[in-house]
């Protein structure tokens, strides 16, 4: 079937005018045609090795869009109508819209660790929960670290800006950073070129301090002092960015805080910083015109940063990622799913994730193929040309070179655990099948569902497929053996 495409589509082409960056893409495509494989139930599943750029020039800008918080149904193109986001919707009807993907972690830092370093973020160690406000741990490894100063990404680890960074992109992070306090651990030993960013969880939109009073916003390392709405600086650098960029390939990195608490509008200015005590810190306790306030505010910068690559005919080489960090909180919708940030039921994982790389890959489609934050970073890394460590190996797949190929949706088995405190949340999906287990103290829950008819987990099956539910804990067994953390 995909050699009758490849030939289909050779054939086509030949008879109209290639551009270089057309004839590169679906160059691109052709080799991935030769890169597969079948398995031995004849299944045609894609090689994880690296699919080569053509040239160096064809190498596309990438701009990732991180939201925060953001719930699985809290946009109108996933079926919230209480809200108008229209460059995120013109994103899914100029791209891929993806129904299955999921995030690294139940919040912040797991996820943003998994996507620097495209490996799942228990293999760092101490990052399995959100660092806490002041660069506390709250688990037993995190608080380890953290007593020793070393709560925070390694620059010991292999990071995607760095890798992009030796491969002649500039490398640019606006936003939230929330990877280690320290300043070891910020984003200039990281390999970005330019950073400005909030340094924790979360901070007072217009006075940049978290809820113990700290001041959050920095730049290279150092606090930044500036005034404005936080969601609106990011579009202002990012629009400035754009229109000074040159012909050197760009990673931009926009790691919005929004829809995160403190729950803020752009027009909530209280002319001092929030208290400890306000309850806009409360993520159950959204006011719902503010929090689709801050949506749309959002949104309204990342149309600033579109029209900012149409200014500069740029895109068409630029390709555009839109993802959130976790599922939503108790003040977001995760509608039809069950469960919220925190938990690895669907709700807690499973994410809007939207691509756009025009002319390379399909247009105003939606797409069922499960995939994870991890799996961008691979395809970030092949797309820039960056060459790996040797030895060094990466957990996530090239998931845009399945969209590149026009590839029918493969399953996957994915993993997640979570720490904090005393409860620990696990969760392995293997094709459809999915399952979880929460450990509170000596309280254990566990169950096992079909995501293939029960996306809102509300059938369990666990004692009628007792087979099945003992093959995926021994799954979760072997795999939590294999990313044990190295330090």
């Amino acid at each position: 079937m995909l050699w009758l495409r490849t030939l289909s589509l050779v054939k086509n082409r030949a008879k109209k005018q290639l551009t270089p960056k057309s004839l590169g893409c679906y160059t691109r495509w052709i080799v991935f045609c030769f890169a597969i494989r079948l398995t031995v139930g004849g299944l045609l599943l894609p090689d994880l090795g690296w699919l080569p750029i053509a040239v160096a020039s064809e190498r596309p800008n990438i701009v990732f869009i991180l939201a925060d918080d953001l719930g699985y149904g809290d946009l109108p193109c996933y079926g919230r109508d209480d809200l108008s986001t229209p460059a995120i919707d013109r994103l899914a009807k100029e791209g891929v819209r993806f129904t299955q993907a999921y995030s690294n972690g139940p919040e912040c830092t797991p996820t943003r660790a998994a996507f620097m370093t495209g490996r799942y973020q228990q293999r760092i160690g101490g990052l399995e929960c959100a660092i806490g406000t002041g660069d506390v741990g709250r688990y037993d490894d995190a608080m380890r670290l953290a007593m020793a100063g070393d709560l925070g990404l390694p620059v010991e680890e292999v990071s995607i800006a760095s890798l992009l960074q030796a491969a002649g992109y500039d490398t640019v992070l606006f936003g939230k950073w929330h990877l280690g306090y320290a300043e070891k651990f910020s984003p200039l030993r990281h390999g970005f070129n330019l950073s400005r960013y909030c340094l924790g969880g979360g901070m007072d939109y217009f006075y940049y301090t978290d809820n113990l009073g700290i001041y959050n916003l920095y730049a290279n390392g150092e606090p930044l002092r500036t005034k404005g709405y936080f969601t609106d600086l990011i579009g202002d650098w990012a629009e400035s960015y754009l229109a000074g960029v040159g012909d050197r390939p760009f990673f931009l990195y926009l790691a919005f805080t929004a829809p995160h608490s403190p729950y803020q509008g752009p027009s909530d200015d209280l002319g001092g910083p929030l208290s400890a005590e306000s309850p806009l810190w409360d993520q159950s306790g959204a006011d719902q015109k503010v929090y689709c306030a801050m949506i749309e505010r959002m949104d309204k910068a990342i149309g600033r940063v579109l029209e900012a690559l149409d200014r500069r005919n740029l895109t068409n080489q630029t390709v555009v990622i839109f993802a959130s960090d976790n599922g939503g909180t108790r003040s977001g919708r995760n509608a039809p799913l069950s469960g919220y940030k925190g938990s690895t039921q669907e709700g807690g994982i499973r994410v809007p994730t939207i691509v756009r790389w025009p002319g390379c890959i399909p247009a105003g489609i939606t797409s069922d193929q499960v995939c994870i934050t991890m799996d961008f970073s691979a395809s970030i890394i092949r797309l820039s040309g960056a060459t790996l460590p040797p030895k060094y190996s990466l957990d996530g797949i090239d998931i845009i070179a399945l969209l590149e190929a026009g590839a029918y949706p493969m399953p996957r088995t994915l993993f997640w655990r979570a720490k904090r405190g005393d409860s620990t949340w696990w969760a392995v999906r293997d094709g459809d099948a999915k399952y979880w287990r929460h450990q509170k103290g000596n309280k254990v829950e566990e169950h096992l569902f079909d995501l293939s008819n029960d996306p809102s987990e509300s059938n369990d099956l666990l004692s009628a497929q007792s087979t099945k539910a003992e093959k995926l804990r021994s799954m979760l067994t072997r795999w939590e053996e294999e990313v044990k953390p190295r330090r």
